[in-house]
């Protein structure tokens, strides 16, 4: 502890690049890939998207913990990011619906955070030089070995992250479907959001959750109307048969993915994907669909993208990011599937892209 009565923390990158600052939250260290987000606020909503499961995970906007922390916030059930990094973090939230602060809402679940560092230049590094593994410790260690652990980290290329986090059972979603159940759709749990289920059910669905390795069979045997692919961390190509899976369910029912649902999708068909210098994470990223010209500001969270070319005389891009052309969204040729990179459940973010759930219940007919 320093002099001022302030804990020390650190975070080391495996380049060898070394920030210091005060530490917030739990008294560890955390391992993950550096990732940057640039909402204005949701951090709640963030920490506990399962798709950071391995990440550490840096704030743009200056201030954080304004509002605190409470249960009805979460996307699952606790935090799924290993760390936190922001400009300044505040122990005095100011809201009616705050149940204790943010430092500690990580305490209780076991994070560390780092506060006080220079913010804009982690971002510009990890904008310039890549996302990368890191090392972040409010529980003392030199910078040297610190950076040294990180470097023997493997990144997210190549890991099955997403059968980790996925639910071990089938279970059904226990909130009743508004205006009576008109459909059944079965959802592959890669590491599901609460939105996702609670905006299917606004639609009027039942909704039925699998794990990420259900069977084709398995899954048709439910008797749903429809398949919904979920959101979820790590590399869509390494989830084990889950390709040959999707793949078999084409044309058999139709499919809606979502973020890894939809890189997943794109390999179904044959498509491939790849791996993004630092990814995109926020909640103001705009896309346009390709048929109209509308643009929508989206959430997204995502450090793979699909390949465009892989996909030709299989899929049309029906959405593009304006920010560097990636794709955002794909239709399939010959059967009922569409898929969309960002997330239209928002949590946190806009609600510009809701209407695809009402598409995805137009779809099943």
């Amino acid at each position: 502890m320093s002099s001022t009565g302030k804990r020390r923390a650190i975070l080391a990158l495996a380049d060898g690049l070394v920030f210091e600052g005060e530490a917030f939250g739990a008294q560890t260290e955390a391992v993950g890939e550096v990732v940057f987000n640039t909402s204005l606020t949701g951090y709640q909503e963030i920490l506990t998207d399962p798709s950071y499961v391995g990440q550490i995970v840096a704030m743009t906007c200056p201030e954080m913990g304004n509002v605190g922390a409470n249960p009805e916030d979460e996307e699952s059930p606790g935090p799924r990011a290993v760390g936190m990094v922001v400009k300044r973090a505040t122990d005095e939230p100011s809201s009616w619906r705050a149940r204790e602060s943010l430092s500690a809402y990580l305490t209780r679940h076991g994070l560390p955070g780092i506060a006080g560092l220079d913010t804009r230049a982690l971002v510009r590094h990890l904008r310039d030089h890549g996302a990368q593994m890191g090392v972040l410790s409010t529980a003392g260690g030199s910078p040297e070995a610190l950076v040294e652990r990180a470097r023997r980290e493997p990144g997210m290329a190549g890991r099955d992250l997403a059968s980790g986090v996925s639910c071990q059972a089938i279970y059904e979603h226990g909130e009743s479907p508004k205006g009576g159940a008109r459909r059944h759709v079965v959802a592959y749990d890669f590491g599901l959001k609460r939105q996702m289920l609670h905006l299917l059910a606004e639609q009027g669905c039942r909704v039925t959750v699998v794990p990420a390795w259900t069977g084709a069979d398995e899954a048709l045997g439910l008797k749903p109307d429809g398949i919904f692919l979920t959101n979820g961390p790590g590399d869509p190509d390494a989830v084990p048969k889950i390709r040959e899976t999707v793949a078999s369910l084409l044309g058999r029912l139709p499919v809606f993915g979502i973020c890894l649902g939809h890189q997943i999708l794109a390999l179904a068909l044959g498509g491939k994907t790849y791996k993004l210098k630092f990814g995109h994470r926020g909640g103001n990223q705009p896309v346009r669909e390709q048929a109209t010209g509308r643009v929508d500001i989206t959430c997204q969270n995502h450090g793979f993208a699909v390949d465009a070319a892989s996909l030709a005389g299989k899929a049309r891009i029906t959405h593009v990011n304006l920010n560097d052309g990636t794709v955002e969204g794909l239709r399939a040729l010959e059967v009922a599937a569409f898929g969309v990179q960002y997330h239209p459940e928002a949590s946190p973010g806009p609600h510009d892209a809701r209407k695809l759930f009402l598409e995805f219940m137009q779809l099943m007919g």
